[in-house]
């Protein structure tokens, strides 16, 4: 299998290759960005690393080297400011998303390639990306709110001080503001939450807000989030190359699931080596299906912004 990364001289896009390479999954990296010497700076360092890990090609190049890869991860954009919504950032960020698909467009990847979109505001993108491609929504997903479950369940594992990676409490909707934490699924290796000792309902719903803005405190500290949101693309891509038939909370078109349309946000899917294999229709609280619902519709407001701009 055959990995490029558009972006993969920033923050995250760098970030993402090393996670891959660390996973030893795909065959080679190919590492794309307008600043070529940056890619070129990547693609130097991550090999000497390789007698350590694995016999991995890395290397860096332009669109036309990824013809016939089977992958394609899209990290490029503009980093989000401290003070700003992931949806703001639609205005400065639609342009360049447009360039990387016409790009893309312009190249023959592998027959059934499939497109990870990992840049903010990813929901939005990944419609736009969708919509721009042609390609079955199967082959289009984003990493969306698998990042925020991640957090959440390490924050919930701190706090409960329980093992993390028994934890499966689980966001859907957007990755952003109006994300929805799935209480009434949630559990310790099938222990429901309010179960266990220390539980309190105001200090979960707390770790819930902290989760949300999460990425805007790790923006104000260090600049911009990349390790965590890295290993959740790895995640998603290594379930694609080894068909592992993961189920996990990323970004996919619905088409009536879950009684919404026209709009891309995060669901459980079941990921393996056709990308989307199905889309889970979870059984939620009613309140968690409204807030979805609402959810839905922020996003499909800032859609209809965005084929404004394009049309």
């Amino acid at each position: 299998m055959k990995v490029a990364i558009v972006g993969g001289g920033g923050r995250v896009g760098a970030a993402v290759g090393v996670a891959l390479q660390l996973g030893g999954q795909p065959h080679e990296i190919l590492i794309i960005d307008v600043a070529k010497e940056m890619a070129e700076g990547e693609a130097l360092d991550m090999p000497h690393a390789s007698s350590a890990l694995s016999p991995q090609r890395i290397r860096a190049g332009d669109y036309a080297d990824a013809t016939g890869f089977d992958i394609v991860v899209h990290t490029a954009g503009l980093r989000r400011r401290p003070d700003e919504s992931r949806l703001d950032l639609i205005n400065r960020n639609v342009s360049l998303t447009n360039q990387v698909c016409d790009a893309l467009s312009q190249i023959t990847l592998a027959p059934d390639w499939k497109l990870v979109v990992v840049a903010n505001p990813v929901d939005v993108l990944t419609f736009m990306c969708l919509e721009k491609l042609g390609l079955p929504r199967q082959r289009v997903l984003g990493i969306g709110t698998l990042h925020d479950t991640t957090r959440f369940r390490s924050l919930l594992a701190e706090w409960l001080g329980v093992d993390a990676t028994q934890v499966t409490a689980t966001i859907l909707g957007e990755h952003g503001d109006s994300q929805v934490p799935i209480w009434s699924a949630a559990a310790v290796n099938g222990v429901a939450l309010l179960d266990l000792p220390g539980w309190d309902e105001e200090q979960a719903n707390a770790i819930a807000e902290r989760t949300r803005g999460s990425g805007a405190e790790v923006i104000r500290l260090k600049g911009g989030a990349a390790y965590a949101v890295a290993q959740s693309t790895r995640v998603v891509v290594e379930a694609i190359i080894r068909d592992s038939r993961s189920v996990l909370p990323v970004v996919v078109r619905l088409e009536g699931e879950y009684g919404l349309s026209d709009v891309s946000l995060s669901v459980p899917v079941i990921v393996g080596a056709g990308g989307i294999e199905a889309i889970v229709q979870q059984e939620l609280a009613e309140q968690e299906r409204a807030a979805i619902a609402d959810s839905a519709e922020v996003l499909k407001e800032t859609i209809a912004r965005v084929k404004a701009m394009s049309a």
